[in-house]
């Protein structure tokens, strides 16, 4: 059974730097053909697809996010990370890490971001 937790700050000042962990257990972040994607839902919104990174360790972004996001991965630890740089109130949402490409098979529960000063 995979699991994924992501964990992070709760709440973040406009201007700075969003950074979110993904940890993944119960499978490989390596596991050839995998891919692990960052997914949010602002409130009242539907779901926002952020990027992705592959098993090679490619990385795919949305192209609204792109200037904006990074996702890298530490093997040794089997953890993702998500960097959303110079946040506004807009980027207040639930942050999900999920398993899967253009269809998703695990999902962690979530956490929620507050962007305010």
């Amino acid at each position: 059974q995979v699991m994924l937790q992501e964990s992070g700050p709760g709440l973040v000042k406009p201007s700075q730097t969003l950074s979110l962990t993904c940890t993944v257990s119960g499978g490989s972040i390596t596991t050839n053909y995998y891919y692990w994607t960052w997914i949010r839902q602002s409130p009242g919104k539907g779901l926002e697809w952020i990027g992705n990174i592959g098993y090679t360790g490619s990385t795919y972004y949305s192209p609204s996010l792109k200037s904006r996001t990074s996702i890298s991965r530490d093997t040794s630890k089997n953890t993702l990370t998500l960097q959303l740089n110079s946040v506004t109130p807009e980027d207040t949402a639930e942050y999900y890490c999920v398993r899967g490409r253009y269809e998703f098979d695990y999902w962690g529960l979530g956490t929620q971001v507050t962007v305010s000063s």
